[in-house]
C-alpha cells in the first residue's frame, strides 16, 4: 500500500523535542470500520468466558479480562497482537500511512515489534501507571516508538493517554526492592502530575510516542468507550537485549526499508527486566484479571 500522508518538519521536530506528536493517521474509513467490527466480535465472544483465554506464541493468554467481567457486563481490556488473527489490523500496522510516518521518525528502515488493543469500556476500572516502554523491551539503541491509533475520540473523561513532555530525555527505575514492577516509583508522581498533558484526539488520529516517554492513563469515567490500537516499532539496526515482553510471530519483520546486518549500540546503562508470568502488564502493575 502506498500513501502520500506524511508528517511535517514541524511535527517531526515536536516528536524529537517533546517525546510525542499527534497527527492524522490517513487510515481509510473502510479499514477503520473493519477493525471496529473485529473488535466488537471479540468483545461479544468474551461473554462466553470467565477468565483470560486464547493463546499467543509464548503461551500467555491473547484476551485479557478485567476483574468483574461477566456475560452481562463484558470487560475485555486487552487483545494481544491482533495482527496474528486479523487481516485489517495487519494492513494498518504493516503497510499504511502509519508505517510511512514511523519511517520518517526512526527510519528509513523499520521493524515491527509487537502490538495490542487496549480497551476501556464505560464502567471499566483499568488504569495505566506511569512507566516508560523501553523498560519492558530494552534494545541496543533507543530509536523506538509506539503508535497509538484512536478507535474512539479520546477525552480525559474516558481515560485518554497522558504523556510527560521531554521525559524521553530522562531515565527512571522500574524496580522496587529488587523486583521488576513495570512502574516508576510513586515518589515521582507529583512531578509528573504537574508536567503531564492529556492526548486529546479524535477517532482516526494517531499519537507517536518515543520509547522513553513517561506516560499513564486513568479509568473510563464516561459513558463512551476508549479503544486504542498500540504498536511498537524499532529501527532496523535496533536489536533486542531480552526476549520480547509481548512476542509476536511477526516480531522483527521489516515493514519499511531494508534489514540491517549490524546492531547499532548506544552507550548506556540499562535495567534488565526480569521475566514475569502474568498475561498482561495490567496484572504486573497489580490489577488482577477475571478468574
Amino acid at each position: 500500500m502506498t500513501s502520500t500522508h506524511r508528517l511535517s518538519p514541524e511535527q517531526i521536530q515536536h516528536f524529537h523535542d517533546e517525546g510525542y506528536v499527534i497527527a492524522k493517521s490517513g487510515i481509510d474509513s473502510k479499514l477503520m470500520k473493519a477493525m471496529d467490527d473485529e473488535l466488537e466480535k471479540w468483545i461479544q465472544e468474551s461473554r462466553s468466558y470467565t477468565s483470560n483465554y486464547g493463546e499467543t506464541v509464548d503461551g500467555k493468554a491473547r484476551f485479557d479480562l478485567e476483574f468483574g467481567h461477566s456475560a452481562e457486563h463484558p470487560r475485555l481490556r486487552r487483545v494481544a497482537n491482533p495482527v496474528e488473527i486479523s487481516e485489517s489490523y495487519r494492513l494498518v500496522l504493516m503497510d499504511s500511512s502509519i508505517t510511512d510516518m514511523v519511517a520518517q521518525l526512526i527510519g528509513p528502515s523499520i521493524k515491527f515489534h509487537h502490538c495490542k488493543l487496549n480497551v476501556k469500556l464505560p464502567g471499566m476500572e483499568t488504569v495505566v501507571y506511569y512507566h516508560q516502554d523501553h523498560s519492558y523491551d530494552p534494545h541496543t539503541n533507543d530509536d523506538m516508538l509506539a503508535i497509538l491509533l484512536m478507535l474512539d475520540d479520546a477525552t480525559e473523561e474516558n481515560g485518554c493517554l497522558k504523556v510527560v513532555p521531554k521525559s524521553h530525555k530522562q531515565r527512571f527505575s522500574h524496580f522496587s526492592n529488587g523486583e521488576y514492577t513495570g512502574t516508576i516509583d510513586s515518589s515521582h508522581y507529583s512531578d509528573f502530575n504537574m508536567r503531564e498533558v492529556p492526548v486529546l484526539a479524535s477517532r482516526g488520529d494517531v499519537c507517536f510516542m518515543h520509547t522513553w516517554t513517561v506516560h499513564a492513563s486513568q479509568s473510563n469515567r464516561s459513558s463512551t468507550p476508549r479503544r486504542i490500537l498500540i504498536c511498537d516499532y524499532t529501527a532496523a539496526d535496533a536489536y533486542p537485549l531480552l526476549s520480547p515482553a509481548l512476542p509476536s510471530q511477526y516480531t522483527g519483520k521489516i515493514v519499511r526499508g531494508e534489514p540491517s546486518q549490524y546492531a547499532r549500540l548506544t552507550n548506556a546503562e540499562l535495567e534488565m527486566r526480569t521475566l514475569y508470568s502474568e498475561d498482561s502488564f495490567f496484572e504486573l502493575q497489580g490489577q488482577v484479571s477475571a478468574k
